[in-house]
């Protein structure tokens, strides 16, 4: 077992320990928070870490999903369950197209290109009447498992670190088969990668695809921990900082993901 896997099982039989301890809110809270950051970065380490792609601009995916939930939950009274599907659908269309478009581009362009997509996608969101501008949309409903509101932080606090832990295993598992093999060619340059008959370009644009979505699921979880949604953390400020949580935690482990998310949101408080 590497050591990525120890890491990550003694994580996994952490988190029940944790959940019935009689831990205060704020510390809850942290530890969700953590979780949420931890998923973004864990899509950096796909993308930069293993596939040497930069992406500044992650946390506008998180705003998608996170918006997705709140006006299809507020607006329509659609289950938080189903506005999941709609929103990493939505994610991915988004990350296929952007992703079309910059990632053929090499050197400096392709960071600077996320860039200034992370910053249009976060102005729309801030300026349109729908979603309620800079104001954002408030009052969104709790997740309901098996009729169990989770309006609570100890209860969002299983569902987040469910899907981190989720997350994670299905990293590793990727990065051991044969697709993962193509995306770690990515960043050795791509010339060796399509002599032996691998399309780089599909590779670039399946992992840049499932950071999104990565980061969407992550947006979504958000909205309904917070009960309310608005551009501020959805800014080319948080794409930075999230990058900086994949490079401080080992950007090319997984484990990474969850220890730089960890130290900086230790240091934000």
């Amino acid at each position: 077992m590497t050591r990525q896997k120890i890491a990550l099982s003694l994580l996994i039989a952490a988190i029940p320990l944790i959940a019935v301890l009689p831990l205060p809110d704020f510390w809850i809270a942290q530890l969700n928070y953590i979780g949420l950051y931890a998923l973004v970065s864990m899509g950096l380490v796909l993308l930069t870490g293993v596939g040497g792609l930069t992406s500044f601009g992650q946390a506008a995916f998180v705003g998608i999903g996170a918006y997705t939930t709140a006006w299809l939950t507020l607006n329509t009274g659609m289950s938080p369950w189903l506005t999941l599907f709609v929103g990493l659908t939505l994610t991915a269309l988004c990350a296929l197209i952007v992703g079309a478009i910059t990632l053929r581009m090499s050197g400096h362009y392709l960071p600077l290109a996320t860039i200034a997509w992370g910053l249009a996608l976060n102005y729309t969101m801030a300026n349109m009447d729908f979603l309620g501008k800079y104001d954002g949309l408030m009052g969104v409903p709790p997740i309901t498992v098996f009729g169990l509101a989770l309006n609570d932080g100890k209860g969002m606090y299983v569902l987040i670190w469910a899907f981190a832990l989720a997350a994670a295993l299905a990293a590793l598992h990727l990065l051991d088969s044969r697709p993962g093999r193509a995306i770690r060619a990515l960043k050795s340059g791509t010339t060796m990668a399509e002599a032996m008959g691998i399309s780089t370009f599909r590779y670039k644009l399946v992992v840049f695809v499932l950071a999104a979505i990565l980061a969407a699921i992550s947006g979504w979880l958000y909205a309904h921990f917070q009960r309310t949604v608005n551009p501020s953390p959805f800014g080319i400020n948080k794409g930075i900082e999230y990058l900086f949580m994949a490079v401080l935690g080992g950007v090319g482990h997984v484990w990474g993901a969850f220890l730089g998310a960890g130290v900086v949101k230790i240091v934000e408080d």
